[in-house]
């Protein structure tokens, strides 16, 4: 099959809503190369713009939004009313919906007891993120918590996820995902992780659990992939972005990025260290 399917309890899509949907098309566009289509009549109050790479959609931009600009992850559902209920039952809040998104899907936004926001989706003829994990594309989102045994409490039963410590970081994985990916659209996934020493379980690995910084607010926070963070760093410099920190691991290079907007990413460049492959 050729297109990516994403099961229930999967993070499946991003979006970022900006002041100005415009500005926010030149800034991503500039240091991504992505292309946009709208998907919302001209006539309608706001936009909804469909992120692309290389044709496929890989996120979205939205606007004009009335508070701060931010990115926001989905996670899929196979039935958005009813996980609403489920949420809110654990403790989650509504914030939005569920809501039809045309012929797409199914909607809402929800914030877990903490506070921390999500999407949640139900897909129809959008299936979520059909380009990511290679440059210029959605690579993971990370919960920022302030509790993790609290969030670990409540995702844990909401989605079926299983935590994972593995010493530099709190891996969240969805049992089965791996083959799932397996069976479709990436066949060789677990002999290419293998070849790179990947941690045990990576193949399902969904998300990462990180404690908030300095007493923040703990938030759903989105990473990219690319090709060359200095690179990228400078681009977003020109284009009038402030870089916050950047940090070199074993693994990867990164830097945390605000937009001219104020929406915060990390940039990320796969570079494992000799000995790690």
């Amino acid at each position: 099959m050729n297109d990516r399917i994403y099961p229930q309890g999967v993070p499946c899509w991003v979006h970022t809503e900006q002041p100005d949907v415009d500005a926010a098309i030149a800034f991503y566009g500039g240091i991504f190369g992505w292309t946009f289509e709208d998907a919302m009549p001209a006539e309608a109050p706001g936009r909804y713009v469909i992120a692309k790479l290389n044709g496929q959609d890989v996120g979205a931009i939205s606007g004009p939004g009335k508070g701060p600009a931010v990115w926001t992850t989905y996670i899929a559902v196979d039935d958005a009313d009813m996980a609403c209920q489920r949420l809110v039952a654990d403790g989650a809040t509504l914030v939005s919906g569920p809501a039809e998104a045309g012929e797409g899907g199914r909607g809402a936004i929800v914030a877990d007891p903490e506070g921390a926001e999500f999407g949640i989706w139900q897909a129809r003829r959008r299936l979520g993120a059909q380009a990511v994990n290679q440059p210029g594309a959605w690579n993971f989102s990370d919960l920022h918590t302030g509790d993790p045994a609290a969030a670990i409490a409540f995702y844990g039963p909401a989605f079926g996820w299983a935590f994972d410590d593995i010493g530099f970081a709190t891996m969240i994985r969805q049992p089965g995902y791996g083959d799932h990916l397996e069976s479709t659209v990436d066949p060789d996934i677990k002999a290419r992780q293998s070849a790179v020493s990947a941690p045990p379980g990576f193949a399902d690995a969904i998300a990462w659990l990180a404690p908030t910084g300095g007493g923040g607010q703990p938030n759903w926070h989105v990473t990219f992939t690319v090709e060359d963070r200095d690179q990228t760093v400078a681009e977003a410099e020109r284009l009038g972005a402030g870089i916050l920190e950047q940090d070199d691991t074993e693994w990867t290079h990164s830097a945390l990025i605000r937009d001219p907007q104020g929406a915060e990413f990390t940039a990320s460049q796969f570079a494992p260290a000799s000995g790690s492959d």
